[in-house]
């Protein structure tokens, strides 16, 4: 096997590892800093346990064993977020200055006390998801299912995870949460939104809800969906400026609708019909739909079948 790859993997390993000396990510960053994919994975598992007992994790919880299982989750929480938590604050700092580890630990400790302190908050706002879920699709025969199964549900609990730490000012970690469930659903929520209660995402695959969309209570929203910006030609520049769509109250969009732009207002009400592009403010209690295009069908169709056919897209 002359010239196979054990011949030559000493040549190998020292292109690649020239290729990291000549071509660094990112020069002033300590590796050992960065975060851990599969540890922020895991703490997503031990907080959708800690929200939804018996359903993930340990099962058979008793009551008199409740608060001792409470308990141990929170102290596995604690352990993996400051491990990360306290990487990704060194990270932000572009170096591992033992000056600031003192203040990095409490800051650290902080951010953990907060986040979990507002579990409860998370869990009554996510039973309004449920809710919200189990009444706009008829296909649920119980909640329980929906919090098996469901990925709108899914994206939309990790994402209210996320936004609680990223109000908390933790870099990277609430980005890479959402990223997780984006790749696992298809559904794209930026952890910085702004997302009200009783929030129901259907199907799901597609949706796509930029960083400053703010969406208001009892909003409904189906697959392929995208609450975008008008344009990113900006790019850094347009750091932090609203670039995303409101949506207020009581609004549903349905499939393939595009509302684009941050001066884009969906008042209270508006019913978004399917494959629909708005870029423009929309007054409360409005329809908006797409005039169907004529459909032609053509080959051995019976006579009878040789006409313009108009569907009506019905609410």
């Amino acid at each position: 096997m002359n010239g196979g790859f054990h011949s030559n993997i000493n040549q190998l390993v020292a292109n690649i590892a020239a290729s990291y000396r000549d071509h660094p990510i990112n020069a002033a960053i300590d590796p050992s800093l960065l975060p851990n994919r599969n540890r922020i994975i895991e703490v997503i598992g031990l907080m959708r346990e800690l929200l939804f007992p018996g359903y993930f994790g340990r099962q058979n919880i008793q009551d008199t064993t409740l608060e001792y299982h409470i308990g141990d989750l929170l102290i596995q929480m604690h352990e993996k977020l400051y491990d990360q938590i306290s990487k990704v604050l060194r990270f932000a700092n572009g170096h591992d200055d033992p000056a600031l580890l003192d203040s990095i630990a409490d800051k650290t400790e902080h951010i953990i006390t907060q986040f979990l302190s507002r579990v409860p908050q998370i869990r009554q706002i996510m039973t309004t998801d449920i809710q919200a879920t189990f009444e706009g699709d008829p296909s649920a025969s119980n909640t329980s299912e929906i919090i098996f199964s469901y990925p709108g549900l899914f994206a939309v609990g990790i994402y209210r995870m996320a936004h609680e730490l990223h109000k908390l000012a933790v870099p990277l970690i609430p980005r890479m949460m959402v990223e997780y469930a984006h790749s696992v659903t298809g559904i794209d929520i930026h952890a910085a939104a702004q997302i009200g209660h009783s929030f129901f995402i259907d199907h799901g695959t597609g949706v796509v809800i930029g960083e400053t969309t703010v969406i208001g209570n009892r909003v409904k929203i189906y697959h392929g969906v995208t609450l975008g910006a008008l344009s990113t030609r900006g790019g850094q520049a347009l750091h932090g400026v609203k670039r995303h769509p409101t949506l207020q109250d009581d609004v549903t969009v349905y499939s393939g609708a595009s509302i684009l732009g941050g001066d884009t207002v969906i008042e209270k009400g508006v019913v978004i019909g399917s494959n629909v592009f708005i870029s423009k403010s929309v007054p409360e209690g409005a329809r908006v739909t797409v005039k169907n295009p004529e459909l032609i069908i053509r080959g051995r169709a019976p006579q009878e079948f040789k006409q313009e056919l108009i569907f009506d897209w019905v609410i």
